[in-house]
């Protein structure tokens, strides 16, 4: 097989259905992807070329993720406080201690005790 052949099975393969996500949502989860590289940059120049971490950078490319992720939020029509009380219910449910290795996960439960909290949480006008 050559790359043309290749090529020609890659796009037999591909979906045609780009349209299927919302621009907005693609661009944040993109974005938040691009930011998370350019944080492990900054881990893989402390750990293989002895570069001191850079607290600032740090926190700035963990500001442009929050942006991102505020995209992300505004399209999905939720706050970040419903997805911190979610992830934090839902992690409860899956470590009710402390954290542990889990051998076998309940994804119900865990989706019940997250999803449990949303009859907290109306709309905001803006996205209603």
């Amino acid at each position: 097989m050559n790359s043309t052949e290749y090529i020609k099975h890659v796009k037999r393969t591909e979906s045609p259905s780009f349209d299927m996500i919302e621009p907005r949502l693609l661009h944040g989860i993109i974005g938040v992807s691009t930011e998370a590289g350019e944080l492990l940059d900054i881990i893989k120049k402390s750990l293989f070329y002895g570069r001191t971490v850079d607290v600032a950078h740090v926190k700035e490319e963990v500001g442009d993720s929050l942006w991102y992720l505020g995209v992300i939020c505004d399209v999905l029509g939720c706050t970040f406080e419903e997805l911190m009380d979610e992830n934090v219910a839902k992690l409860r449910h899956r470590y009710p201690e402390q954290f542990k290795d889990v051998v076998e996960r309940d994804y119900a439960g865990e989706r019940e005790a997250a999803e449990g909290l949303k009859e907290h949480y109306s709309p905001s006008p803006e996205n209603s």
